[in-house]
């Protein structure tokens, strides 16, 4: 699995590049962060092995017992198994062992956030959906805070999930976003399942599914309808000094950010502005905006809890055998047409607001045509 960063390369380029007379600080981290975020590739495609010190982590390879196994319902947590540890500003992966399942809080906040954040994470899968962790299989949820020095961002890499405490000028602590947490958790449920090529079209869509079950936590977390919701990722990671509400809007790409050294959110809303890139993996930070309005579209239409109607229909996507990993935008919106007509009906609410949806952002119409808009 490849590792996946919250925050896309272009915003921090473009703080590196042009925060340096406002944000000083922040351009330095910014800098930094794309080092580091190269090197937590590499130590990945080297496949090294995380070395805890401190606290035995008590079976943090196992896969669950079967007691556990797909346990869902009012008692969704029983399955959970979290481990969370401290880096202690370092990049020495996991840090030591500071709260594990079961245990009480600590007197750190960003530690009690990552636990409650990874648990709110389980229970969407376990309790929407009936899965039992990221594989399915009881896999334990295993954390580490405080990475790095003013690090300006959070990463999941296959095994663990790692969030960075800002940089205090542009960006909060990690651990206080939920969208956040949720979203890097589901890129590990995506690749145990879809496993979607990170590049281009599927790319676009591995983070638009990411973004997804990102908002889902959230919601299903505080029992929020569709309506109510923000459909924001990354609500509040960003000081008041920064003009901007999210990393990303769902319901409306575009329009997260717009800020003097941030520069405005370039997330296309249609496919008439689709961006054709090499950068940011041929622009899957970037078009996965398309897919994301069509999702929050159709939800909001439909009123009521968002994973109850179409997140069923994504998640069956997600884990159904028609699914390639590299199914693009056309085939996607298709198969969840397909999933609406055989779990809802064909003419039902939910069928008909996904037509409706996806055309709206002019993917259905795009079928079968090249269809390329903007260069980035």
């Amino acid at each position: 699995m490849s590792t996946h960063h919250v925050v896309p390369p272009y915003l921090l380029d473009a703080l590196a590049e042009r925060g340096g007379e406002r944000f000083p600080r922040a351009a330095r981290a910014a800098r930094s962060c794309r080092r580091s975020d190269e090197s937590s590739r590499n130590l990945r495609a080297e496949g090294l092995r995380y070395t805890p010190v401190g606290k035995a982590e008590d079976g943090a390879g196992e896969s669950g017992s079967p007691s556990t196994r797909g346990s869902v319902g009012v008692d969704a947590r029983a399955g959970v198994k979290r481990l969370i540890h401290d880096a202690q500003g370092t990049e020495t992966l996991p840090g030591i062992l500071v709260r594990s399942e079961g245990e009480e809080p600590v007197s750190d906040e960003a530690v009690n956030e990552a636990y409650d954040g990874l648990g709110a994470s389980y229970s969407l899968f376990a309790e929407a959906f009936g899965r039992n962790s990221l594989d399915g299989n009881g896999m334990p949820l295993i954390a580490s805070v405080h990475y790095g020095q003013d690090y300006d961002n959070a990463f999941f890499d296959g095994r663990l999930m790692v969030f960075g405490d800002g940089d205090d000028e542009v960006f909060t602590g990690f651990t206080g976003s939920l969208s956040i947490i949720g979203h890097e958790l589901s890129h590990g449920v995506i690749s145990h399942t879809a496993d979607l090529e990170y590049f281009g079209q599927p790319g676009a869509l591995n983070e638009h599914c990411a973004d997804v079950f990102g908002a889902l936590t959230d919601q299903h977390d505080s029992g929020q309808d569709a309506g109510d919701a923000s459909w924001l990722i990354g609500a509040g990671i960003f000081t008041s000094e920064v003009s901007g509400k999210a990393l990303r809007s769902m319901l409306a790409p575009g329009t997260a950010y717009d800020d003097d050294v941030l520069g405005t959110d370039p997330q296309p809303d249609h496919m008439d502005r689709f961006v054709t890139t090499e950068s940011d993996n041929g622009g899957v930070h970037l078009n996965s905006g398309i897919p994301n309005r069509a999702f929050a579209l159709a939800a909001t239409r439909l009123g009521g809890p968002a994973w109850e109607t179409v997140g069923q229909v994504w998640f069956a996507v997600l884990t159904e055998s028609d699914i390639t990993t590299g199914t693009d935008f056309a085939g996607f919106a298709a198969l969840t047409i397909a999933e609406a007509v055989a779990a809802f009906g064909e003419g039902s609410d939910v069928h008909d607001a996904l037509v409706q949806s996806w055309d709206a952002v002019g993917v259905t119409r795009a079928a079968g045509r090249g269809n390329v808009g903007s260069s980035w």
